[in-house]
This record gives structure tokens, C-alpha cells and sequence, in this order.
């Protein structure tokens, strides 16, 4: 079984504009698939991988300019600072969910397989998508629905919920699907039961905070020159990091010097937002949703 194909690969590894000796950093390692490019491009550089599923770890070479790094990318300073870096050439970050992840029915990931409603990236978490669904209240359903999932039917979905757990557990994907089932669109099931299932992930692995504070330690530590590369896979992703990039905070709130001039601390590569052409999708349908994003620190 393939651990995962990389969504626009020769497109992210260009946007790096990798330099042989440079230090880079891969924060989403999973099957290895851009970090083995990299190495590819390097001599006497050095590329730290970071994942904070252990199943990655497996699949990490052999090579001595090579770190791996069993965390979140949310510490990303303190790891890299640990390691005695301090500084780097470059990041890339593949947001999306691997296929080892999608694929293995006892992660949860999926609403395909009738499997206990785990999710967790890192196994060893202590909350997992069933935690949160038998044990918040409803408004704090509502709130993870519509901001996670941009649910326009969050308060119904999570008044179903509540309402079907006063007499049966939300533990397994089919439990889930039949306390929210009649409010499926006819014919958009599949897309509504994603929105669903997304919006439990986000909150399982606190994807948007990890992902903002990741964001910001990248800055300070990117060298002038220095190359953001991120692909992400929904619009709460890619709002984030595009405001990111043009102004250097997430509200996309352009602050300007005293003569009007924008004060951003990177250069945006390009304008308009790189996505896979047929070809790859033909390939690998998985990375349809794939948006590239590159920018480059001042």
C-alpha cells in the first residue's frame, strides 16, 4: 500500500529554490515523498522532518544530512533550536491528511469504513473525535460545525447529536452518520459527511492553532531570501496562510510606514494560487483540493 503521493511536488520542490548547502525543513514528513527531493538537491545541506505520527518514522532514509523529528510542527523553534539551528533556507509544509492515514480504517480518518471515530495524528493524544462528540455541549458543537467545517447547518447537525446521545454513544463513524443522516443534502452526502468529518479532525488535532503557531516561528527563523512554501486543502487553510504571506498576519490586515508603504515581511511568488492540472489529477484524484502558496522572506 502507497503511503502517500505528494500533491504538486515538482512545483513545491521548485518554489523552495533549494540551495546545496542550505538548511531546510520539512514539517510534514509523512511518506517522505518532498523530503526525498530535497536531499536529492543537496551537498553538504541539512533537511530536519518533522511528523508527529510515529507511523512516519518508518519511512525516513538512511542518510547522515537528514533529522527526523517525532513532533508537531507547533514546536518548531524549540525542536530546531535543540538541534543547534537557529536559523533556516527554507520550509515546506504539506497540509494535507496522508493516505496511510486515510487509508487505515482504525484511524478514523474516514467516514467510508465503520470504524471507532478516532482521528488523531498523534496516537498518542488523549482526545479523539468520539471524546468530542459525547462530551461537549451544544453550543460548543455549533461553534466546532460552523468554524471547522463552515457548516450553514451546525446548529442542527450538533442538536442531532446531543439529542441522539441521550440514549446511544457517538463512538463509531456509522453511530455518527446515523444521528445526522437526515440532514444530508440528497446527492451531496459525500460532500456533507467531508465538511462533518473535517470539521472533527481540525478540532482533534487543533490543525489551525498548530498551523498559525507554526507560521510564526517560521519568520524569524527563515534567513532573508529564504522560501515559505505551504499546500493546503480547504479555505480555512489556505485564508490563513495566504493573509500570512501578503501581510504578515493572520487577519490579512496590511499595515503601512509612515510614507504608505506596506510593511510585510515577505515577497508573494505567486499571485495567483498554483492548483494541479489535469494530468495529476487524472493520477492521483486526491490532490484536486491541492492549492501552492510560495513566498519568499525580505
Amino acid at each position: 500500500m502507497v503511503y502517500h503521493i505528494p500533491a504538486l511536488l515538482d512545483e513545491s520542490i521548485k518554489g523552495l529554490n533549494i540551495r546545496p548547502e542550505g538548511i531546510y525543513v520539512d514539517v510534514t514528513f509523512g511518506g517522505g515523498g518532498h523530503s526525498g527531493e530535497i536531499l536529492k538537491r543537496l551537498t553538504t545541506g541539512k533537511l530536519i522532518a518533522f511528523d508527529q505520527d510515529q507511523d512516519a518514522e518508518r519511512n525516513t532514509p538512511d542518510d547522515e544530512r537528514f533529522l527526523f523529528l517525532n513532533q508537531n510542527f507547533r514546536f518548531l523553534k524549540n525542536n530546531l533550536r535543540y538541534n543547534g539551528i537557529f536559523s533556516i533556507d527554507g520550509l515546506i509544509a504539506d497540509l494535507g491528511v496522508s493516505f496511510h492515514q486515510f487509508d487505515e480504517p482504525e484511524r478514523g480518518f474516514t467516514f467510508r469504513h465503520n470504524t471507532p471515530l478516532d482521528m488523531r495524528m498523534n496516537i498518542n493524544s488523549p482526545v479523539t473525535a468520539a471524546t468530542l462528540l459525547q462530551n461537549m455541549d451544544e453550543e460548543s458543537l455549533v461553534d466546532l460545525f460552523y468554524r471547522f467545517g463552515e457548516l450553514v447547518n451546525a446548529r442542527k447537525i450538533a442538536g442531532q447529536i446531543v439529542s441522539f446521545r441521550k440514549h446511544n454513544s457517538v463512538e463509531s463513524a456509522s453511530d455518527l452518520i446515523e444521528a445526522i443522516g437526515r440532514l444530508a443534502p440528497h446527492k451531496l452526502e459525500h460532500k456533507f459527511y467531508a465538511k462533518v468529518f473535517q470539521a472533527l479532525r481540525i478540532a482533534v488535532n487543533s490543525e489551525i492553532d498548530s498551523l498559525r503557531e507554526m507560521l510564526l516561528q517560521a519568520l524569524p527563523l527563515l534567513k532573508p531570501g529564504g522560501r515559505l512554501v505551504v499546500i493546503t486543502y480547504h479555505s480555512l487553510e489556505d485564508r490563513i496562510v495566504k493573509n500570512f504571506m501578503r501581510t504578515g498576519n493572520f487577519e490579512g490586515i496590511a499595515i503601512k510606514d509612515f510614507f504608505g508603504n506596506p510593511l510585510t515581511p515577505f515577497r508573494v511568488l505567486n499571485r495567483k494560487i498554483i492548483t494541479p492540472g489535469a494530468e495529476e489529477v487524472s493520477r492521483n484524484s486526491r490532490a484536486r483540493s491541492a492549492r501552492l502558496r510560495i513566498a519568499e522572506k525580505i
